[in-house]
């Protein structure tokens, strides 16, 4: 029997859980479950590390998390479904890409596009139910590499954006074909870049 892949089980947030809430979603005590990851929120600021099956390390000095509060799974009233990707800023993505191989995540594809005058390659690698974005970047300082973000899916984009008034910015076209993301503001506080995106067609 093969061994089965490793995926994100946790992922621990430096925030304050409070404006989680009043972004629509549901935070019991200082934890919530979407899809098939726990989410803890401890202090600090933006993600402080995670959790992954069949790997105990560091993986490029992406920091492992301490085991988060066990919490119960419940509906959200953004909408929220599952996290649908985490992105990861390195200034060596070939670096990054063979720290994750050495542990059996393999890189699905690489895109290259130009950005702030400069290119930038995402690698993108499948754990579980989320996908991992790693992008390098000329502007990433030296050294290992380190979470930025998170996107959600959620069921219904536009009744989310009602729900969450001026807390979201405007809803564009996503990289994605056949999709829709929008970002939360700076003034959601909610500690890291994280963004809402509709549900693959």
């Amino acid at each position: 029997m093969k061994p089965s892949k490793p995926r994100i089980e946790q992922l621990t947030f430096g925030a304050d859980p409070a404006p989680w809430r009043e972004a629509g979603f549901e935070v019991a005590d200082r934890g919530m479950v979407v899809g098939e990851l726990q989410l803890a929120f401890e202090n600090g600021k933006g993600v402080l590390g995670w959790r992954l099956t069949g790997s105990e390390g560091e993986i490029d000095g992406l920091p492992v998390a301490p085991p988060g509060q066990a919490t119960t799974g419940g509906s959200h009233p953004n909408g929220a479904t599952r996290v649908d990707h985490l992105v990861v800023i390195t200034p060596d993505l070939e670096r990054t890409t063979g720290a994750l191989e050495a542990i059996g995540i393999e890189r699905r594809r690489v895109r290259e596009v130009e950005a702030d005058g400069s290119p930038l390659r995402q690698g993108f690698f499948r754990l579980g139910e989320v996908i991992l974005e790693v992008v390098e970047h000329a502007n990433v300082e030296a050294g290992p590499a380190r979470f930025w973000g998170i996107t959600f899916a959620v069921a219904d984009l536009d009744a989310a954006a009602e729900l969450l008034g001026d807390r979201l910015g405007s809803i564009r076209d996503a990289v994605q074909p056949g999709r829709r993301i929008a970002t939360f503001r700076r003034e959601a506080n909610l500690g890291l870049p994280v963004a809402l995106i509709s549900e693959e067609r």
